[in-house]
């Protein structure tokens, strides 16, 4: 599914970097080193990382390009890992005054077997995969799990966390070199569906976005205040795109729950990172070209 994904933003950005006047060559990435090898020689003066999901966002990509000495866009190779495992990343931002959803790791056969010890409903979903792939919603009154183990390849293990009732809140951060990294907005996601999955983040139609969200004042601040301090937490560089959760059950930003910092957000024209970049002046050009000037080799 991600490679997909992973193709869009990467003709995106080539077409994007050409017009900003750069030479671009682009690299259709497998799991042959040695052909990756081929393709970095001579040793390109920076790689712009497009590839989302396992082995170009969790830190294996990054120690290879650190390794060969290419600086990169994005986080390194420490913040990457950390920040795609979702779990670890929860502690992290909890530690640093971030509030999340209760929960943790079960083997998926305890799944199975009914040993879940969070009342539903509940979130069962990877630890370590991105665009909300494999995620589930148990409901209070399931009589049965929404799927079936050989549905599940995701490894041997799941998140479980609690459900967090609301409204599906976004903030993208840009972290400019000698400066503080800055919120840029928050963007409201309304899903068509109901949930936001991989098909409403990706299908045409799937999901309307609500640039900037039409929210409470404070919780709007908080909602930004706290994508920095997880971009920081987790030691992110570049651009990151933090997700949350809102129960407006709750006062104000009593409410805010934190999800999860993607490392790689996807940057099509029409992604949520280029949409708050836009409403804040810097186009897609600008970002891509940006995001170039700013990229680093953390070996």
């Amino acid at each position: 599914m991600e490679r997909e994904i992973s193709l869009s933003t990467g003709k995106a950005c080539a077409k994007a970097l050409r017009k900003a006047g750069y030479d671009v060559k682009e690299v259709n990435v497998t799991r042959n080193l040695e052909s990756l090898a081929k393709d970095l020689n001579p040793k390109p003066d920076v790689v712009f990382n497009a590839l989302h999901g396992k082995g170009g966002e969790d830190g294996c990509i990054q120690g290879v390009l650190d390794m060969i000495g290419v600086p990169y866009t994005h986080s390194g190779q420490l913040a990457s890992a950390l920040a795609m495992n979702k779990q670890k990343a929860k502690e992290t931002v909890q530690k640093a005054g971030v509030k999340v959803p209760e929960g943790k790791i079960y083997q998926i056969n305890e799944v199975f077997e009914d040993k879940i010890d969070i009342e539903p409903p509940y979130v069962i979903k990877p630890n370590d995969e991105g665009s909300s792939v494999g995620v589930y919603i148990v409901r209070p009154g399931d009589n049965r799990l929404p799927f079936v183990r050989e549905e599940w390849s995701y490894g041997d293990t799941c998140l479980v966390e609690e459900y967090i009732p609301g409204r599906e809140l976004s903030v993208a951060v840009m972290d400019k070199e000698g400066e503080e990294p800055e919120a840029l907005t928050v963007t409201e996601i309304l899903p068509l569906n109901g949930f936001y999955n991989y098909e409403a983040k990706y299908d045409e139609g799937g999901s309307d976005h609500i640039v900037p969200a039409n929210i409470n004042e404070e919780v709007f601040n908080e909602a930004c205040r706290y994508a920095v301090v997880a971009h920081k937490a987790l030691g992110c560089a570049g651009v990151t795109r933090t997700d949350f959760r809102l129960d407006e059950e709750k006062f104000g930003a009593a409410g805010l729950y934190y999800l999860e910092t993607n490392t790689q957000p996807g940057m099509t024209q029409t992604s949520l990172v280029p949409e708050q970049a836009g409403h804040k002046g810097i186009s897609f050009q600008e970002l891509v070209s940006w995001m170039v000037e700013n990229a680093k080799c953390y070996a």
